[in-house]
């Protein structure tokens, strides 16, 4: 049992996951770090035509991966994925 803002919860509270590391491996996948210690890889190619991550195709706008807040970003934040995303799809 928890509490949060005057609210009794049961169970635990939910641990939120963050990347701590990011690499853009070729043929669009990244290489993460997550917070809890894990590494894993992700494949972009299935996002690349969805219309906000279009600008992912080009290489060098892909190769220009960062970490902000925990999140992984792109264009000054304009695109990014859900870390949590990133830990259930990746392998």
């Amino acid at each position: 049992m928890y509490i949060k803002d005057g609210i009794a919860y049961a169970g635990e509270p939910e641990k939120f996951i963050h990347v701590c590391g990011v690499k853009a491996l070729p043929d669009y996948v990244l290489w993460i770090r997550f917070d809890n210690g894990e590494s894993k890889t992700f494949d972009c190619k299935p996002l690349l035509d969805k219309p906000c991550y279009l600008p992912l195709k080009d290489p060098e706008t892909f190769k220009s991966v960062y970490i902000d807040y925990g999140t992984v970003v792109w264009n000054d934040g304009a695109i990014d994925i859900a870390p949590d995303n990133l830990f259930k799809y990746g392998k």
